[in-house]
């Protein structure tokens, strides 16, 4: 039974600190220098949302591009352009989730 409430009141914390990383307004540094260079490369994108889903640490980051440049290429395509504008920044990262869309 001890050990029962140990884990459930690890786990509280666990969520408690993850709705303060992930609820904040606070944005990383990774996450300003991804979001700078996305808008470069995608200038007419309507909207680019950069996530550090390692908490903090800049080891793994999830994007959401939404851009023009997307329409009529394959999903394959348009996750390639964004590694490719990312190339650089991707050599200091453990992931990259890619998430993209073309406007309706």
């Amino acid at each position: 039974m001890i050990e029962m409430l140990r884990y459930f009141r690890r786990s509280i914390q666990f969520r408690n600190l993850f709705a303060v990383r992930f609820l904040s307004d606070t944005t990383t540094e990774g996450e300003r220098k991804i979001t700078d260079v996305l808008r470069q490369k995608f200038p007419g994108a309507k909207s680019v949302q950069v996530n550090d889903i390692s908490g903090g640490c800049g080891a793994m980051y999830e994007v959401l591009v939404e851009a023009e440049e997307f329409r009529g290429k394959r999903t394959v395509l348009q996750h390639k352009m964004i590694n490719e504008a990312l190339k650089e920044e991707i050599k200091e990262m453990h992931g990259l989730r890619i998430n993209t869309k073309v406007p309706s």
